[in-house]
């Protein structure tokens, strides 16, 4: 049923866009890449295809902290009511200062699953949280590589990198879905333009999900990144302990729900050799071995 409701959003997605991009297109005639005998118009398709590429991504990045907020529920903390905010800040602004930006918004959400993320559009309006789950069952010490790992994703700018990413390959997608639905969609009398659309979102959705694959692949890379970051700002040490009690405390794979917000965490289990390829994050046991040869 996940995967249904996931495709489900996808085509509500991709008709949206679609709707809202016609009207943007109209506004700034940057339509008519297609021809009535089936023609494809390549410089007006680069355009059509580059911003409506690029739209998507960059609208959910500027996005990312307010929707992200929303969606967790995070409680972002204004003035530390005890020992433990006061640790989360204080770890965060310290690294901050390392790194020379400004202290992210820090707070926490309330899951049992030990887990923590950061978000945002710029390096100094960011957003770093934990998860109740994680502070219940990790030491300060572990907390500190989790943060430093949270604020090496912050520093590295990888939510802009990613959003990048997400255009060019939603470029590339609808570039060559875009060409062969004018092929499938050619009769005697010229294009079916009823019958191009419908080709052309269908095999948005196809597409995008395989090229969906380098931005798993993207994120697994970055997230060793994010961890000789943490070696580094708080003390290798400390992220190797971290990585250790996230290993001892996450559960079978069949038990998670892979969730939206999984490239943003610190931690991401999918089970089975197989679907290696559809992890957002390395084995734990990868990344505490690339640590220890550090």
């Amino acid at each position: 049923m996940a995967l249904i409701r996931r495709i489900g959003l996808w085509i509500l997605m991709n008709i949206a866009v679609i709707f809202l991009f016609s009207i943007i297109a109209n506004l700034f005639n940057i339509g008519g890449y297609l021809g009535p005998d089936g023609t494809i118009y390549v410089k007006q398709l680069l355009v059509f295809a580059t911003i409506f590429g690029f739209l998507g991504s960059f609208i959910s990045l500027l996005l990312s902290k307010w929707t992200t907020k929303r969606m967790m529920k995070v409680r972002v903390i204004k003035q530390p009511a005890n020992e433990m905010e006061a640790f989360l800040v204080q770890v965060c602004s310290n690294v901050a200062s390392q790194i020379g930006i400004e202290t992210p918004e820090v707070g926490i959400y309330d899951k049992p699953e030990m887990n923590a993320f950061a978000t945002g559009w710029n390096k100094n309006k960011a957003l770093v949280a934990v998860s109740t789950g994680l502070l219940q069952r990790m030491n300060k010490d572990e907390i500190e590589g989790v943060l430093g790992h949270e604020m090496a994703h912050i520093a590295n700018g990888d939510m802009v990198t990613m959003a990048l990413l997400q255009g060019v390959i939603n470029t590339f997608v609808i570039i060559i879905a875009r060409i062969i639905a004018s092929v499938l969609s050619r009769g005697e009398d010229g294009v079916n333009y009823g019958v191009h659309y419908a080709i052309s979102i269908v095999l948005e959705i196809i597409f995008g999900f395989l090229a969906g694959l380098i931005l798993y692949a993207f994120s697994r890379w970055r997230e060793y990144g994010a961890d000789a970051g943490s070696a580094q700002y708080v003390g290798r040490g400390k992220m190797i302990a971290a990585l250790k009690a996230l290993a001892q405390n996450t559960p079978p794979a069949r038990q998670l729900k892979k969730s939206a917000m999984a490239p943003l965490q610190i931690s991401n289990a999918v089970g089975g050799k197989m679907r290696m390829w559809l992890r957002t994050h390395p084995p734990i046991e990868m990344r505490i071995a690339a640590l220890q040869k550090g």
